[in-house]
C-alpha cells in the first residue's frame, strides 16, 4: 500500500470514531451512556429517546460507513490512475473499527452494526439485501435485536461462501469474515444474556412471533442491546 492508501485508511478510522449517538446527544443535551442500557447506538437511542432521535443516530452511523468506502479511497487518484480493489474494503473495516474503538472517546465506542450496514449498502448491496431481510424477519419473530444481528451476520457469511461471485478468499470475503467476527466480539455480553434468557426485547416489534404464538425470548424491558 502507498502513502495515500494509508491516509485513506486512517481518515476512515477517524471518521468511524464520530459516533452518531454522541453527536445527537450533544445537540439534544442527552447522554446515552447514562440512559437505558448505556450503549451509544441506535437501539438504545430508540428505547430511551424515541424514533426520530434513533433514526438520526442510525443515519449518521450508516452514512459515515458509506462515505468511508465511496469517497475516501478516491484520494489515491491524486497520484494513481486507479483505486486498488481491496482499498474500499480496508477503509470500510477501518471505519467500523473506529466506531467500536473511537479515537474521539478514549477508544470506547459502539458495536459497529449501523456503520457496517452502511459499508455493506455501498459495497455489497446484494448481500445487504439478504442480511436486512434476515434481520427484519428475526426482529418480527423474536423482538430481540442482538439475535437479529447474529442471523444477519450468518447470512452474510453464507452469501459470500455459497452465492457470491468473489468467494470467501477474496478481499470482499475476508472483509465479511473479519467484520462478522468483530460484531460477534462486540456483542459478547448479549450472547451471554441470550443464553441466560435475560436479553432485552422489543415486544411491540414481535408481530409475527405473537401471531404464530411462538415462545418469548428475553425480557420486555430496557436492556443492554
Amino acid at each position: 500500500m502507498m502513502l495515500l492508501d494509508w491516509i485513506a485508511v486512517l481518515l476512515s478510522f477517524v471518521l468511524g470514531g464520530v459516533l452518531g449517538g454522541s453527536v445527537m446527544g450533544r445537540l439534544k443535551g442527552v447522554n446515552l451512556r447514562a440512559a437505558g442500557s448505556g450503549n451509544i447506538g441506535a437501539t438504545n437511542a430508540l428505547r430511551t429517546q424515541g424514533s426520530a432521535f434513533a433514526l438520526t443516530v442510525l443515519a449518521i452511523d450508516a452514512g459515515k460507513g458509506a462515505v468511508a468506502v465511496l469517497l475516501l479511497p478516491r484520494i489515491v487518484l491524486f497520484t494513481a490512475t486507479h483505486i486498488p480493489p481491496a482499498l474500499p474494503f480496508i477503509c470500510g473495516a477501518a471505519a467500523v473499527i473506529g466506531h467500536c474503538f473511537s479515537p474521539w472517546h478514549r477508544f470506547n465506542g459502539g458495536k459497529g452494526v449501523a456503520t457496517l450496514a452502511g459499508v455493506f449498502m455501498a459495497l455489497l448491496p446484494s448481500a445487504f439485501g439478504w442480511m436486512l431481510s434476515a434481520f427484519v424477519l428475526t426482529v418480527l419473530l423474536t423482538g430481540v435485536v442482538s439475535l437479529a444481528t447474529l442471523f444477519g451476520g450468518l447470512i452474510a457469511l453464507l452469501y459470500v461462501t455459497c452465492f457470491s461471485t468473489f468467494g470467501v478468499f477474496s478481499a470482499a470475503g475476508a472483509f465479511v469474515v473479519v467484520m462478522v467476527l468483530l460484531v460477534l466480539l462486540t456483542h459478547r455480553d448479549n450472547w451471554r444474556r441470550l443464553r441466560a434468557g435475560c436479553e432485552s426485547r422489543f415486544e411491540k416489534a414481535r408481530v409475527l412471533g405473537r401471531a404464530l404464538q411462538l415462545p418469548s425470548i428475553g425480557i420486555d424491558k430496557p436492556g443492554s442491546t
